[in-house]
């Protein structure tokens, strides 16, 4: 029986599944111009909150570390933003981006609340 992965293992996998999920997402929107400009700008930032993360973990100091996670929040935020310019757009149902916007806002709150950790 394999154990349940410890809440550290969890929180490194989320935003690389999130990100896995954004790109399935982009994958799948209509080919108008609107949708592939939202779309990648999406794609980047919804990616890079991972990438960021990752390179967090791996900060030299706490200032680092600091600045790092900074932009983890930032990234995922703006990734909150096309989720929502993709919905009141009219481009995306909101009921199929309800899932992804929820665990989007999640993973702004959690990283947003290891920023103001680090930095007090």
């Amino acid at each position: 029986m394999s154990e349940a992965p410890s809440k550290q293992e969890d929180l490194r996998n989320r935003p690389k599944q999130f990100a896995l999920r954004i790109i399935r997402l982009f994958q799948h929107l209509p080919h108008s111009v609107e949708a592939q400009v939202l779309g990648k700008q999406l794609l980047r930032a919804g990616t890079s909150v991972g990438a960021n993360y990752r390179a967090a973990g791996r900060a030299r100091s706490r200032p680092e570390f600091i600045s790092k996670i900074g932009i983890v929040v930032e990234e995922a935020d703006e990734t909150v933003f096309w989720l929502e310019c993709l919905v009141e757009s009219g481009i995306v149902k909101e009921d199929l981006l309800k899932d992804l916007l929820a665990e989007a806002n999640e993973l702004v709150a959690i990283f947003a609340a290891s920023h103001r950790t680090a930095r007090s």
